[in-house]
């Protein structure tokens, strides 16, 4: 193979190779499981989803189960992002710094971080589980501040807080890169 991956899959180990920065080594390893796990989930979801819908035709329901489809790519986009961005550049020739390979790892941590907080932030404050009516956790402990606060978020607004880490890579690609 001359320009030394093929596609996203062979990113993967090329980037691992071919980086300089052991943060952004550990970022491809993290990344790599999440991104397995998170597309894990997204496609039990669907086969859950055709399985209780697959009686009914068409319609609403094809836009839903792709609605899944859509939403486990924008989530999982994000976290390959920077993964994709050093194997890029190093195939092509142009120098990365380390500085720069380390932040995008940090803004890629960030960003599997803020993956859990807006679950956190999506979590009603009383949830049906087992047909048992649940009440959330109330905060406690070291983090509690930064939990309360994620509490705060209206559920149909936890979303933000990936977008925001999502938007942290961006914003490191586009300002040191």
């Amino acid at each position: 193979m001359a320009d030394g991956y093929n596609g996203v899959f062979g990113a993967f180990p090329y980037a691992f190779r071919s980086s300089r920065s052991l943060l952004f080594k550990s970022y491809v390893l993290v990344s790599a499981a999440a991104v397995g796990l998170i597309s894990l989930f997204v496609l039990i979801g669907v086969v859950v989803l055709v399985g209780n819908t697959a009686a009914v035709q068409g319609g609403s329901l094809t836009l839903s189960r792709a609605f899944y489809i859509v939403v486990g790519l924008l989530v999982v986009l994000p976290a390959v992002a920077p993964i994709l961005v050093v194997a890029r550049r190093h195939r092509r020739g142009i120098e990365s710094r380390d500085r720069y390979e380390a932040a995008l790892a940090v803004a890629g941590f960030l960003f599997l971080l803020s993956l859990y907080f807006g679950l956190v932030a999506s979590m009603p404050e009383t949830f049906v589980l087992d047909g048992e009516t649940v009440t959330r956790p109330a905060p406690s402990g070291v983090f509690a501040p930064v939990v309360a606060l994620l509490y705060a978020i209206p559920s149909a607004f936890s979303w933000v807080v990936p977008l925001g880490g999502a938007l942290l890579i961006a914003a490191v690609h586009r300002l040191l890169g």
